[in-house]
């Protein structure tokens, strides 16, 4: 029995999917706003502040491990119910939610780390989300376009630990566009305003991201946003990065004449 804790957006269905065609036993407990996964069997809706109702629902499912998967937004603390070990761990989660949502995520993974609960990287059923080192386009980077990604590698090497930043757009060598905790669909809407062509998007995990819970990740909205952004090619660290529709993602870079390279 698996247990997956469950946000907002794609990637909770191709986990789910994966599981119902290897007939991988599971419960959910719905992390989202809205109950988006009441319709499934097996399923429980509850907020992180009733911490205590969660450790005996895993506990009751027998269950040992867990997968964290999609956006699960920074809760509003004031106005969450909590129960008494919800009462006890909040003043961890509040701690953790001044450094951001990646954050929040390390410190519920730590906590049920001390209640013998194993959180697995989120990929584990998934493999076949990420990608090995490669060019997965007709187009390559060139030469001098290599040169360039090094750089914007080194940058974003050179990051503190605690910057938001896991994307970057790099024109002639030069970054002309970061990520911030807004992320990567609004640092490209930013290049249209500013008339900034033909550049690279760089998305990388962002320093000490935990693999268990939070992988960068793009798809195909992802790639249409850089065609609207006019960008030429995206690289992608190897393994680290959560690709959706794939093949659809290839083509469409294909079809636009973009590169998808990973180092």
């Amino acid at each position: 029995m698996i247990g997956l804790f469950l946000g907002e957006k794609k990637l909770p269905i191709e986990i789910l999917n994966k599981l119902k065609r290897k007939k991988i036993k599971y419960f959910i407990i719905d992390l989202t706003k809205n109950n988006r996964f009441k319709k499934y069997k097996n399923s429980f809706f509850i907020t992180i502040g009733k911490f205590g109702k969660i450790l005996d629902l895993i506990h009751s499912q027998k269950c040992k491990k867990v997968i964290f998967a999609g956006n699960i937004s920074k809760p509003k603390i004031s106005s969450l119910k909590l129960d008494l070990k919800g009462i006890y761990y909040m003043p961890r989660i509040i701690k953790a939610s001044k450094l951001g949502d990646a954050a929040i995520l390390k410190e519920l993974i730590k906590i049920l780390s001390e209640n013998k609960v194993k959180v697995i990287k989120l990929n584990f059923y998934n493999p076949e989300l990420t990608l090995s080192k490669g060019n997965y386009t007709i187009i390559k980077p060139s030469k001098f376009e290599v040169l360039e990604i090094n750089k914007g590698i080194n940058y974003l090497n050179k990051l503190n630990a605690h910057n938001h930043t896991q994307g970057i757009i790099l024109k002639n060598g030069n970054v002309v566009a970061k990520e911030t905790s807004k992320g990567t669909k609004k640092m490209l809407e930013s290049l249209k305003k500013t008339k900034i062509f033909s550049g690279m998007l760089i998305k990388f995990p962002k320093k000490k991201q935990d693999p268990r819970a939070d992988l960068p990740t793009i798809g195909l909205n992802t790639l249409k946003d850089c065609k609207n952004a006019n960008i030429k090619g995206i690289v992608l660290k190897s393994n680290k990065n959560i690709i959706l529709d794939k093949n659809k993602c290839i083509t469409f870079a294909n079809n636009n004449k973009m590169f998808i390279a990973v180092k």
